[in-house]
Parts: C-alpha cells; structure tokens; sequence
C-alpha cells in the first residue's frame, strides 16, 4: 500500500483483520508511519517506499495529485498488478474534477505502462472500508474495474479475503459512469440493465 492517509489506514485495518501479511509506505518513510505498525503489530509493516514498489500488487491510496510522483519512481511496472483507489477530486469543493473526457484511471494506467490496473477501493469512505465488511448478515460490496481480467480476478480474491463482496463492474470504459463520483442515477440504471 502506498499511503499513510485515511484509505491507507483503512485498508491497513482489514489486511490486519484478516490476517494478511501487507507492506505500507509513503515519501515520508518508515519512521512516519509508527502509528500504524504500532497499531497493526507485525501483520502491516512500514518499509521504504522504493522497497514497497516491488511488490506484485500495489494499492494506490495516495491524493490523486500525487500519482504522477509515485508513477515516476519507476520507468517500467512489467505486469505488476496497480490498483488505484484514487478519486479525481477538487478539493475543497469537493466536485470531479474536469479530466476533458477521460476517465481518471485512463490517465493513472498511462502513468503506470506495463502495469495492469485495476479500479477498487474507491468507492467507499474512509470509515466504512475500515469496519467491519461483514454486517446484518451479508457483506459489503467493493466494487472493481480494470481491462485485464487476470489482474481484475487478483484484486477480487483479495477483496474477498478481506471480507468483502467483490463485484467486478467489467472494463474502465464499460465502468465509468457507475464508478464515478456524483453519477448515482446513471449507477443505478447499469446495475438494473
């Protein structure tokens, strides 16, 4: 995970709670982030940042300002699966911001060339994706999108391990509208169709 932020230490709750080992980093390294490790003992450890980039699976839960540094550390991302949590937001409006068209994780996959992204735990605040997934007797969705049906696979089984429903919603293209902040009626007409 890269983040120290509100999604990060959310995440880092579940991957605790579940009982999956999971590496967290951020600019600011190791040191910044004792909050967490002391939180989560040995199951989520801090690591230098360049070390975290390493790993098959990459959560980015960093602003969305931010990808373009973190896609910079690297020229290549050969195959590694990167899953954007990110949300294209004008702070503090609070409103999408205006990307000419494209969708959000267009722009972050073609940051990250050779990786295989996958939208996912984005659509949740903070708060919730740290509780609990299992509640009232089902689970919580987490819905997922990406163009590579192998990584979209990967990051359902680990939406699963980590208690929740995962739902993929098929190609960015195909899952645009319903992903995207502040287009719930257009969300509810594909989820019916």
């Amino acid at each position: 995970m890269i983040s120290s932020g509100a999604i990060g230490s959310a995440l880092a709750e579940r991957f605790h709670a579940a009982g999956i080992e999971a590496v967290i980093a951020n600019t600011r390294g190791p040191a910044s982030l004792q909050s967490v490790t002391e939180k989560f003992g040995s199951t989520v450890k801090a690591v230098e940042l360049d070390q975290a980039l390493q790993s098959d699976v990459l959560i980015l839960a960093v602003p969305y300002d931010a990808v373009p540094d973190v896609a910079k550390r690297k020229e290549a991302w050969d195959g590694r699966t990167v899953v954007d949590a990110t949300n294209a937001i004008d702070f503090p409006a609070f409103k999408p911001r205006d990307l000419g068209g494209r969708l959000s994780s267009e722009i972050v996959a073609d940051l990250f060339p050779g990786a295989r992204l996958v939208k996912a735990f984005n659509t949740l605040p903070a708060a919730v994706l740290a509780a609990n997934p299992q509640a009232e007797g089902g689970k919580r969705v987490l819905f997922l999108s990406g163009n590579n049906p192998d990584a979209n696979q990967i990051v359902s089984h680990l939406a699963a391990l980590l208690g929740f429903a995962p739902t993929d919603l098929g190609t960015l293209a195909a899952s645009g509208p319903v992903q995207q902040f502040g287009r719930p009626l257009v969300a509810l007409n594909l989820l019916k169709a």
